[in-house]
């Protein structure tokens, strides 16, 4: 199974990035606008006025170093896992992120992995204070 996978440099130690990568309201920081938690903790985001909703459950919970969510809905997403493990020396996080267990490489797995790319520089961002806000507004793209 074909996984996507990032590594990315962000210049504050891990207690100030773990939060953006393990819950609802940090993902809404950086990544998508439209977020919703329903009654069982599942969170829910939604892209192109909701054209698409990510159903997402945070499965693994290890702060401040790993965070592991279960993609609960999307044609191809569903059953995908999106891992961010964070390493800190010196103040810095080395955040890995895998987007895991694809079924298959398609045009849309080779899309979505330029789209984790521009995410990961907008997650650094707003750890870093310098937020440029989340890449995905309520109606779509925002650059």
């Amino acid at each position: 199974m074909p996984d996507i996978r990032h590594a990315i440099q962000i210049d504050v130690p891990a207690v100030q990035v773990y939060p953006l990568v393990s819950s609802g309201s940090g993902l809404s920081k950086w990544w998508a606008e439209d977020m919703t938690i329903c009654a069982d903790g599942t969170v829910g985001l939604g892209f192109f006025n909701r054209a698409t909703v990510y159903a997402l459950k945070l499965v693994r919970n290890v702060s401040p170093s790993e965070a592991e969510w279960l993609c609960l809905s999307g044609k191809e997403w569903k059953g995908t896992t999106l891992l961010s493990h964070l390493s800190e020396s010196k103040g810095q996080t080395l955040l890995r992120f895998t987007h895991a267990n694809w079924e298959v490489d398609t045009d849309y797995f080779v899309s979505c992995n330029t789209t984790w790319g521009a995410l990961m520089f907008r997650l650094k961002a707003v750890a870093e204070g310098k937020s440029a806000g989340p890449l995905f507004s309520m109606t779509g793209w925002r650059f």
